[in-house]
């Protein structure tokens, strides 16, 4: 039932997903009064037609902001999953007037003047030998190991490749750091290489930061759906 306490989430996906991986939050966050709004950026999802080399980080970012323009949102919560942590740092960048918090949702959180691949060492060996051969897009990672059949075959039959140049666009801060209220969720059943623990750990030492951890592998919005949605409420509350 909505309340006082309802709250507009807007949702920054990850890499080589789009909106529709977000599915089974709509109907948790309807239930407990909130909003959830996933957007898909250019080139990926439902947008997949407009795939093109010049896509890059600013594209989505300038995705995510004409959603807060057009929807006129304000006093909303941020949320940057994975990648979207970069999407989502820009956003809160240019519309931090209208986000009342930011959730990074096992995600890179990337200071001024970095990129994806500087933050990520395998990727940056891939993209360079993706560069080298004249590509232009690099395929999706491995889902997770616990992956249910049903949806491994669900996110394998929607995901595509991405523009490499959205990992290669270094983030252009313009208005200073950030001082939102900010939240890091680590997912604690890791990966081989940790990707999101330099993060986790830099959130968890800094007390400009709430630090949260779940039982969950990377994207808990598919395979751990309740979990998550039960550490957004308390995050929100």
């Amino acid at each position: 039932m909505a309340s006082n306490s309802a709250k507009t989430f807007l949702v920054c996906h990850g890499a080589w997903s789009a909106g529709w991986a977000w599915k089974k939050m709509h109907p948790l966050m309807q239930a407990a009064g909130h909003r959830l709004i996933t957007p898909t950026y250019t080139g990926l999802g439902e947008r997949a037609h407009l795939a093109n080399p010049s896509i890059d980080l600013e594209t989505h970012i300038q995705d995510v902001l004409n959603v807060i323009k057009y929807e006129d949102l304000r006093d909303f919560v941020l949320l940057g999953h994975s990648y979207g942590g970069m999407v989502a740092t820009g956003v809160a960048d240019r519309a931090r007037d209208r986000v009342s918090q930011l959730i990074y949702l096992d995600a890179f959180v990337p200071a001024d003047g970095q990129s994806l691949v500087d933050l990520n060492e395998p990727l940056r060996a891939r993209v360079r030998e993706l560069a080298s051969s004249g590509g232009w897009r690099m395929p999706p990672n491995p889902t997770s190991p616990d992956t249910s059949p049903a949806d491994l075959e669900w996110l394998n039959a929607l995901r595509v490749d991405m523009p490499i140049k959205c990992a290669e666009t270094a983030l252009k801060l313009q208005h200073g750091e950030l001082e939102l209220p900010r939240s890091y969720i680590y997912c604690t059943r890791i990966p081989p290489g940790d990707t999101f623990g330099q993060f986790a750990r830099r959130a968890k030492d800094d007390p400009a930061w709430r630090y949260y951890e779940i039982d969950a592998s990377h994207s808990p919005n598919v395979t751990a759906p309740e979990a998550l949605m039960a550490l957004l409420r308390k995050i929100v509350a």
